[in-house]
Protein backbone atom coordinates (compact mmCIF):
# COMPACT_ATOMS: atom_id res chain seq x y z
CA UNK A 1 0.00 0.00 0.00
CA UNK A 2 1.72 3.17 -0.87
CA UNK A 3 0.42 6.73 0.48
CA UNK A 4 1.65 10.01 -0.99
CA UNK A 5 4.64 8.09 -2.87
CA UNK A 6 5.70 6.34 0.15
CA UNK A 7 5.22 2.45 1.18
CA UNK A 8 3.28 1.80 4.03
CA UNK A 9 4.06 -1.47 5.89
CA UNK A 10 2.06 -4.85 5.05
CA UNK A 11 -1.73 -4.30 7.38
CA UNK A 12 -1.69 -0.72 7.43
CA UNK A 13 -4.81 -0.69 5.06
CA UNK A 14 -6.52 -2.57 8.25
CA UNK A 15 -5.10 0.13 10.76
CA UNK A 16 -6.57 2.41 8.99
CA UNK A 17 -10.13 0.84 8.65
CA UNK A 18 -9.57 0.17 12.56
CA UNK A 19 -9.16 3.37 13.37
CA UNK A 20 -11.85 4.83 11.51
CA UNK A 21 -14.29 2.04 12.66
CA UNK A 22 -12.92 3.18 16.14
CA UNK A 23 -13.87 6.88 15.65
CA UNK A 24 -17.02 6.40 14.32
CA UNK A 25 -18.04 4.10 17.34
CA UNK A 26 -17.24 7.16 19.52
CA UNK A 27 -18.78 9.64 17.91
CA UNK A 28 -21.58 7.07 18.23
CA UNK A 29 -23.11 7.17 14.44
CA UNK A 30 -24.87 4.20 15.18
CA UNK A 31 -25.91 1.86 17.83
CA UNK A 32 -24.98 -0.84 15.47
CA UNK A 33 -21.61 0.21 15.29
CA UNK A 34 -19.73 0.38 18.62
CA UNK A 35 -15.97 1.51 19.06
CA UNK A 36 -13.95 -1.39 18.26
CA UNK A 37 -11.96 -0.99 21.63
CA UNK A 38 -15.12 -1.98 23.10
CA UNK A 39 -15.73 -5.28 21.01
CA UNK A 40 -11.78 -6.46 21.76
CA UNK A 41 -12.54 -5.93 25.06
CA UNK A 42 -15.75 -7.95 24.86
CA UNK A 43 -14.05 -10.39 23.04
CA UNK A 44 -11.40 -10.61 25.92
CA UNK A 45 -13.99 -11.24 28.72
CA UNK A 46 -16.39 -14.06 26.35
CA UNK A 47 -13.13 -15.87 24.49
CA UNK A 48 -12.82 -18.41 27.17
CA UNK A 49 -16.74 -18.27 28.33
CA UNK A 50 -18.16 -22.02 27.90
CA UNK A 51 -20.50 -20.70 25.52
CA UNK A 52 -17.86 -19.48 22.97
CA UNK A 53 -15.34 -22.70 23.35
CA UNK A 54 -17.92 -25.10 22.61
CA UNK A 55 -19.25 -22.68 19.93
CA UNK A 56 -16.09 -22.29 18.00
CA UNK A 57 -15.65 -26.09 19.06
CA UNK A 58 -19.03 -26.98 16.61
CA UNK A 59 -18.68 -24.45 13.98
CA UNK A 60 -14.50 -25.91 13.57
CA UNK A 61 -15.91 -29.36 13.70
CA UNK A 62 -18.35 -28.62 10.89
CA UNK A 63 -16.18 -26.71 8.94
CA UNK A 64 -13.04 -29.09 9.17
CA UNK A 65 -15.34 -32.26 8.37
CA UNK A 66 -17.34 -30.20 5.17
CA UNK A 67 -13.70 -29.28 3.92
CA UNK A 68 -11.92 -32.42 4.07
CA UNK A 69 -14.84 -34.20 2.03
CA UNK A 70 -14.99 -31.44 -0.12
CA UNK A 71 -11.35 -31.77 -0.32
CA UNK A 72 -10.85 -35.70 -0.78
CA UNK A 73 -13.80 -35.48 -3.69
CA UNK A 74 -13.31 -32.15 -5.05
CA UNK A 75 -9.67 -32.92 -6.03
CA UNK A 76 -9.91 -36.49 -7.78
CA UNK A 77 -13.30 -34.80 -9.84
CA UNK A 78 -11.39 -32.11 -11.24
CA UNK A 79 -8.56 -34.17 -12.47
CA UNK A 80 -10.52 -36.98 -13.45
CA UNK A 81 -12.88 -34.67 -15.55
CA UNK A 82 -9.34 -32.88 -16.79
CA UNK A 83 -8.22 -35.97 -18.29
CA UNK A 84 -11.53 -37.65 -19.49
CA UNK A 85 -13.06 -35.75 -22.52
CA UNK A 86 -17.03 -37.85 -21.95
CA UNK A 87 -16.92 -37.53 -18.11
CA UNK A 88 -15.87 -33.92 -18.60
CA UNK A 89 -19.36 -33.25 -20.92
CA UNK A 90 -21.43 -35.28 -18.40
CA UNK A 91 -20.22 -33.18 -15.32
CA UNK A 92 -19.55 -30.11 -16.52
CA UNK A 93 -22.68 -28.75 -16.55
CA UNK A 94 -24.19 -29.80 -13.06
CA UNK A 95 -20.61 -27.92 -11.97
CA UNK A 96 -21.20 -24.94 -13.87
CA UNK A 97 -24.99 -24.65 -12.10
CA UNK A 98 -24.16 -25.45 -8.72
CA UNK A 99 -21.28 -23.45 -8.97
CA UNK A 100 -23.75 -20.35 -10.06
CA UNK A 101 -26.67 -21.54 -8.47
CA UNK A 102 -27.47 -19.66 -4.89
CA UNK A 103 -27.00 -22.73 -2.97
CA UNK A 104 -29.31 -21.63 0.36
CA UNK A 105 -32.06 -22.45 -1.20
CA UNK A 106 -31.06 -26.16 -1.37
CA UNK A 107 -31.03 -26.17 2.42
CA UNK A 108 -34.65 -26.73 3.45
CA UNK A 109 -33.97 -29.84 0.97
CA UNK A 110 -31.14 -30.70 3.07
CA UNK A 111 -33.23 -30.66 5.97
CA UNK A 112 -35.53 -32.96 4.42
CA UNK A 113 -33.61 -35.57 3.18
CA UNK A 114 -30.55 -35.74 5.99
CA UNK A 115 -32.84 -34.18 9.47
CA UNK A 116 -32.00 -31.04 11.00
CA UNK A 117 -28.70 -32.04 12.82
CA UNK A 118 -25.12 -31.73 11.86
CA UNK A 119 -24.97 -34.10 8.79
CA UNK A 120 -27.51 -31.38 7.36
CA UNK A 121 -24.54 -28.76 8.40
CA UNK A 122 -21.22 -30.58 7.02
CA UNK A 123 -23.29 -31.70 3.80
CA UNK A 124 -24.38 -28.09 3.03
CA UNK A 125 -20.91 -26.92 3.95
CA UNK A 126 -19.41 -29.48 1.76
CA UNK A 127 -21.78 -28.23 -1.30
CA UNK A 128 -20.14 -24.50 -0.84
CA UNK A 129 -16.48 -25.22 -1.04
CA UNK A 130 -16.31 -27.96 -3.53
CA UNK A 131 -17.57 -27.17 -6.90
CA UNK A 132 -14.48 -24.43 -7.07
CA UNK A 133 -12.34 -27.07 -6.27
CA UNK A 134 -13.69 -29.25 -9.01
CA UNK A 135 -13.61 -26.59 -11.52
CA UNK A 136 -9.82 -25.22 -10.65
CA UNK A 137 -8.44 -29.10 -10.38
CA UNK A 138 -9.96 -29.39 -13.75
CA UNK A 139 -8.09 -26.31 -15.36
CA UNK A 140 -5.32 -27.49 -13.95
CA UNK A 141 -4.95 -30.50 -15.39
CA UNK A 142 -5.94 -29.00 -19.09
CA UNK A 143 -3.33 -26.93 -18.95
CA UNK A 144 -0.17 -29.77 -18.30
CA UNK A 145 2.12 -30.15 -21.06
CA UNK A 146 1.18 -33.24 -23.13
CA UNK A 147 4.97 -34.39 -22.97
CA UNK A 148 4.75 -35.20 -19.43
CA UNK A 149 2.15 -37.34 -19.89
CA UNK A 150 3.60 -39.21 -23.18
CA UNK A 151 6.83 -39.41 -21.43
CA UNK A 152 4.95 -40.68 -18.10
CA UNK A 153 3.34 -43.61 -21.02
CA UNK A 154 6.91 -43.99 -22.36
CA UNK A 155 8.25 -45.40 -19.15
CA UNK A 156 4.81 -47.31 -18.20
CA UNK A 157 3.49 -45.67 -15.50
CA UNK A 158 0.49 -47.28 -14.43
CA UNK A 159 -2.70 -45.18 -14.35
CA UNK A 160 -2.73 -44.18 -10.80
CA UNK A 161 0.69 -43.79 -10.92
CA UNK A 162 0.06 -41.35 -13.92
CA UNK A 163 -2.48 -39.59 -11.29
CA UNK A 164 -0.74 -39.08 -8.70
CA UNK A 165 2.82 -38.69 -10.38
CA UNK A 166 1.89 -36.37 -13.37
CA UNK A 167 -1.89 -34.80 -13.12
CA UNK A 168 -1.94 -33.94 -9.46
CA UNK A 169 1.58 -32.51 -8.69
CA UNK A 170 1.24 -31.24 -11.90
CA UNK A 171 -1.71 -29.25 -11.60
CA UNK A 172 -1.34 -28.65 -7.72
CA UNK A 173 -0.74 -24.49 -8.30
CA UNK A 174 -4.24 -24.34 -9.29
CA UNK A 175 -5.63 -27.25 -7.34
CA UNK A 176 -4.71 -25.16 -4.34
CA UNK A 177 -6.15 -22.09 -5.75
CA UNK A 178 -9.38 -23.67 -5.83
CA UNK A 179 -9.04 -25.34 -1.97
CA UNK A 180 -7.98 -21.68 -0.70
CA UNK A 181 -11.69 -20.13 -2.57
CA UNK A 182 -13.27 -23.63 -1.22
CA UNK A 183 -11.94 -22.96 2.23
CA UNK A 184 -13.68 -19.12 2.11
CA UNK A 185 -16.34 -20.33 0.36
CA UNK A 186 -16.87 -23.06 3.46
CA UNK A 187 -16.96 -20.79 6.26
CA UNK A 188 -20.04 -19.13 4.86
CA UNK A 189 -21.71 -22.10 4.23
CA UNK A 190 -21.45 -23.38 7.76
CA UNK A 191 -22.76 -20.14 9.44
CA UNK A 192 -25.46 -20.28 7.28
CA UNK A 193 -26.60 -23.91 7.86
CA UNK A 194 -25.74 -23.53 11.45
CA UNK A 195 -28.59 -20.37 11.38
CA UNK A 196 -30.52 -22.08 8.70
CA UNK A 197 -30.82 -25.63 10.02
CA UNK A 198 -29.78 -25.93 13.39
CA UNK A 199 -29.02 -23.00 15.64
CA UNK A 200 -25.81 -24.17 16.96
CA UNK A 201 -22.25 -22.95 16.70
CA UNK A 202 -21.21 -19.34 15.92
CA UNK A 203 -24.93 -19.35 14.43
CA UNK A 204 -25.96 -19.82 17.56
CA UNK A 205 -23.87 -17.14 19.05
CA UNK A 206 -25.41 -14.20 16.23
CA UNK A 207 -28.84 -15.44 16.99
CA UNK A 208 -28.40 -14.68 20.64
CA UNK A 209 -26.25 -11.36 20.70
CA UNK A 210 -28.53 -10.00 17.91
CA UNK A 211 -31.68 -10.78 19.11
CA UNK A 212 -30.60 -9.49 22.28
CA UNK A 213 -29.14 -6.36 20.59
CA UNK A 214 -25.67 -6.77 22.32
CA UNK A 215 -23.68 -5.43 19.47
CA UNK A 216 -20.15 -5.67 20.99
CA UNK A 217 -20.36 -9.13 21.69
CA UNK A 218 -22.23 -9.80 17.64
CA UNK A 219 -18.88 -8.07 16.27
CA UNK A 220 -16.75 -10.05 18.03
CA UNK A 221 -18.00 -13.03 16.80
CA UNK A 222 -17.89 -12.05 13.71
CA UNK A 223 -14.13 -10.66 13.91
CA UNK A 224 -13.30 -13.96 15.00
CA UNK A 225 -14.75 -15.84 12.40
CA UNK A 226 -12.87 -13.14 9.95
CA UNK A 227 -9.67 -13.79 11.72
CA UNK A 228 -9.91 -17.19 11.10
CA UNK A 229 -11.06 -17.09 7.64
CA UNK A 230 -8.35 -15.08 6.72
CA UNK A 231 -5.37 -16.60 8.91
CA UNK A 232 -6.72 -19.91 6.64
CA UNK A 233 -6.63 -17.95 3.11
CA UNK A 234 -3.28 -16.72 4.05
CA UNK A 235 -1.17 -20.01 4.90
CA UNK A 236 -2.83 -21.80 1.61
CA UNK A 237 -1.64 -18.67 -0.20
CA UNK A 238 1.75 -19.12 1.16
CA UNK A 239 1.66 -22.78 0.39
CA UNK A 240 0.39 -21.62 -3.14
CA UNK A 241 3.68 -19.70 -3.81
CA UNK A 242 5.91 -22.27 -2.69
CA UNK A 243 4.56 -24.65 -5.30
CA UNK A 244 4.34 -22.12 -7.83
CA UNK A 245 7.62 -23.69 -9.43
CA UNK A 246 5.22 -26.37 -11.01
CA UNK A 247 3.61 -24.31 -12.77
CA UNK A 248 6.73 -23.38 -15.38
CA UNK A 249 7.36 -26.87 -15.71
CA UNK A 250 4.22 -27.58 -17.83
CA UNK A 251 5.29 -25.36 -20.25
Amino acid sequence: MYLFGYRLPGMSSLILWGLLWEILGQMEVSFFLPPLTAIFSTLGEIYNSKAFIRALYETGYSFLAGVFFAVIIGIPTGILMGKNKLLDELLLPWVNTFMSAPLTALVPVLMVLFGFGLKSIIITTTLFAIWIIILNSRAGVMQINRSLVDMANSFGASPIDAFIKIYFWAALPEILGGVRIGFIRAVKGVIIAQLLISIVGFGALFELYSSRFLMTHFWAVIIVLFALAFTLSELLGVLARKVDYYASKRN
